[in-house]
């Protein structure tokens, strides 16, 4: 009979025992790496909303002065400013049908 002596591993024991431990040790790296990673990214995202909320209140700002000079009063007043009349007779409504 052959005694199997203390410590010698089988056929591919000591790759399996290496993959394993490589594993384990490569865990919290790859752990740390996806934090940072969501990190990042959560930071491109607030960046994006602020950017996105400066442009909105922009878009308000100047829908509002649209809607200021396009006003019949502001229309009025740029027409007498220039020496021209409203007559009402001269308007013409098309409806489309």
């Amino acid at each position: 009979m052959k005694k199997n002596k203390k410590g010698t591993f089988f056929k591919g024991e000591k790759f399996i025992y290496f993959l394993l431990f490589f594993v384990i040790a490569s865990m919290p790296i790859c752990t740390v790496f996806t934090k940072a990673l969501l990190s990042e990214s959560n930071i491109e995202v607030e960046q994006m909303k602020a950017k996105i909320e400066n442009q909105q209140d922009v878009n308000q700002s100047l829908s509002m002065q649209i809607d200021e000079l396009a006003s019949l009063d502001k229309i009025q007043q740029v027409a007498d400013e220039k020496g021209l009349s409203y007559n009402n007779d001269n308007i013409k409504v098309i409806h489309e049908s």
